[in-house]
């Protein structure tokens, strides 16, 4: 093999890279529309009660509790605000982890999603051939249809330079071919 064969390799395109960024895109859309929404409405409602439960703290009037004496109802007063504070972030960590759980289910649930026949035709039809290796290399499990998890994983590994890699590993095979048939002859 000649050092420069590495050039003679065609590569993948802008075009192959934009053509699966914008299929992506198509596929995934409702999905992070939906969840932008309900991270948006979460957040306004969080927002207002979270503004509400802060003026119910200042609200409370400590003075019933004279009983336990002056001191003990000054204490109270002193730390009223940095309780319910407490109470807001500890309510905002919570929110935001069931948050976090919907969206990464939903995330999940997209790239499981199976990608029809009409946009693989497509694909196939557009993509140049470096980046259809791409797309194999990327469909692991054959057995199965292609979901939008592996076109996902597809246009990473364009972007990361995997056409180059696939051309260099069956360049490698090929010369580790030829010296086990030099040995073989031997």
């Amino acid at each position: 093999m000649k050092p420069n064969s590495l050039q003679e390799q065609p590569t993948p395109t802008r075009q192959d890279r934009a053509l699966l960024r914008n299929t992506l895109l198509r596929l995934t859309a409702t999905q992070k529309i939906v969840c932008a929404v309900v991270v948006a409405v979460v957040a306004l409602i969080w927002y207002d009660l979270l503004n509400r439960l802060v003026a119910f703290g200042r609200g409370i009037d400590y003075e019933g509790l004279h009983a336990l004496g002056v001191q003990a109802v000054a204490l109270l007063k002193q730390y009223n605000p940095f309780f319910w504070w407490a109470v807001v972030a500890l309510c905002t960590l919570i929110i935001a982890y069931f948050l976090y759980g919907f969206v990464q289910g939903a995330l999940r649930r997209v790239r499981a999603k199976m990608v029809d026949e009409e946009t693989i035709q497509m694909l196939a039809s557009k993509l140049s051939e470096p980046a259809l290796e791409v797309l194999r290399w990327s469909w692991q499990d054959r057995r199965e249809p292609i979901t939008v998890g592996d076109l996902q994983r597809a246009a990473a590994e364009l972007r990361g330079g995997r056409a180059a890699k696939i051309a260099l590993a069956r360049r490698q095979a090929a010369l580790l071919q030829g010296s086990q048939a030099d040995a073989d002859a031997q």
